[in-house]
């Protein structure tokens, strides 16, 4: 299926590419979301009339994420669990523990800018990247403190 990109698209394309997608892919995400329309002609004659729109409200949100960025680049965020003498936790901390904890600290992001590959299960301090926007991405400290009982 042929679309027009109405904003940038990790592993697709950019704002006003045309690309050629799998239709499922189109009807079930991308067209909900509203990342993209149909290439149609008056479609595509739609999309120049207001490219410069659609062009500053990417600026927009590319700037507030690299303020956002800058804000949190280089924080650590303590997570107290409960733990044996070995450093194992009992149970794991996730990608809805460090969001909690952001969120708490003033910070609202949604759950899948966290990129967590696997739950952390041991004491100690871990590296997490976070992706707030295709262009950027950052990385705090989440420093996980055991509590034995």
């Amino acid at each position: 299926m042929e679309v027009i990109l109405l904003e940038n698209v990790p592993s697709v394309g950019k704002l006003g590419d045309v690309v050629s997608v799998k239709a499922g892919y189109a009807r079930n995400f991308l067209l909900p979301k509203g990342k993209v329309k149909r290439a149609t002609e008056q479609s595509k004659r739609e999309f120049e009339l207001h490219r410069r729109e659609l062009e500053e409200i990417q600026r927009s949100k590319l700037t507030a994420a690299q303020e956002l960025s800058r804000k949190m680049s280089g924080l650590t965020v303590q997570i107290t669990q409960k733990s044996g003498v070995d450093g194992r936790l009992f149970g794991s901390v996730g990608v809805a523990d460090i969001l909690r904890h952001l969120n708490e600290n003033g910070f609202s992001l949604e759950k899948r800018s966290i990129c967590l590959p696997q739950p952390i299960k041991s004491v100690g301090d871990h590296d997490v990247v976070i992706s707030v926007h295709p262009d950027v991405s950052f990385s705090v400290t989440v420093s996980v403190l055991g509590e034995t009982s």
